[in-house]
């Protein structure tokens, strides 16, 4: 177990590697240059060429590109994720700003697609064919294929326009307020829910509907056990693998859609952050964000490999 876990994180390592390597890459091969971005917005064009190579001497943008990778990788591991370009500010500063909306969002939205895609799922695998199956069955199908801007529009259209229920853009921090806090994230996680939910409803489904076929199933109810007993302590464990699996992929898809949902309801998260930087050409908080986001994803994935062991003991990771 030891071997695998190194082994596992060693790997994991690798591929953040790779993912700054990438993002760097990608990044410098797009067109536009920061530091014209930036004098413009405050110079006005009226910099000399000899302020703009100072300009890029100061952000280190004047150096062979191999060498800006290096300094960057140096700088991450000492914590510093760089200076941005046109905000004038530190990256660590902007992500300190934003992390905390983004994880709170991608959080709870994480939270209620396990509880509530779960026994939907369980709920439809029991009772197949039955008016129970048939309605968890359609939530899930509409849930997949809605698009989640799309739900977020019509959310603001009903509940922030017509009924003027919740507030339909902006943030409240939980330590200022937390009614309008709860208020302000309710559309924005019901958007980012119902697609990780539906997933893992229709993936239970499945998963439990292959279960409970099995030999050991019918021996458990020829025993006398009672629906409960059945499904939770003998059935839901064995057929969770693949649940779990799932629910790993579904923190991308969170962190993903965030970057919608956050400019819909004008949200200054990850998702936010890193489209503003994007337009604006600002490397620095670019790579960053998407290398937090990439550790994030990484980290998931690795425990999501460590809770197989657990979950099925035959599994073993020598």
């Amino acid at each position: 177990m030891t071997t695998f876990i190194i082994r596992r994180f060693i790997q994991a390592l690798g591929i953040i590697f790779l993912v700054s390597i990438m993002v760097f890459s990608l990044m410098r091969a797009l067109p536009g240059d920061p530091v014209l971005v930036y004098v413009s917005q405050n110079e006005v064009n009226s910099a000399t060429p000899e302020q703009i190579e100072k300009i890029r001497r100061e952000f280190g943008l004047d150096k062979p590109v191999i060498v800006q990778y290096l300094n960057w990788v140096g700088d991450i591991s000492r914590g510093n994720l760089g200076r941005s370009v046109i905000k004038h500010t530190t990256v660590n500063e902007e992500i300190g700003r934003a992390l905390p909306k983004t994880m709170i969002l991608g959080a709870c939205a994480f939270t209620l697609s396990i509880i509530l895609g779960m026994p939907l799922g369980i709920m439809a695998a029991i009772r197949r064919g039955k008016w129970e199956d048939t309605l968890a069955t359609l939530t899930a199908n509409l849930g997949v294929t809605a698009p989640i801007f799309w739900i977020g529009i019509v959310l603001i259209l009903i509940f922030g326009y017509y009924l003027r229920w919740l507030p339909i853009q902006g943030w409240v921090s939980p330590t200022e307020n937390l009614k309008d806090s709860i208020l302000h994230i309710i559309m924005p996680v019901f958007c980012l829910t119902v697609y990780p939910m539906a997933a893992v409803a229709r993936q239970t489904r499945s998963s439990m509907l292959e279960v409970i076929r099995q030999d050991y199933i019918r021996t458990a109810w020829s025993k006398g056990l009672n629906e409960r007993q059945v499904i939770f302590k003998h059935a839901l464990r064995n057929a969770l693998i693949p649940v779990v699996t799932l629910i790993g992929i579904n923190i991308r898809q969170i962190f993903g859609g965030q970057v919608l949902i956050e400019t819909v309801f004008s949200i200054y998260g990850m998702g936010k952050l890193s489209v503003d930087a994007l337009f604006s050409s600002d490397y620095a908080i670019v790579q960053g964000v998407i290398l937090v986001i990439g550790t994030v994803v990484v980290i998931s994935n690795l425990v999501v490999d460590l809770s197989y062991g657990w979950l099925d003991p035959r599994i073993r990771y020598d």
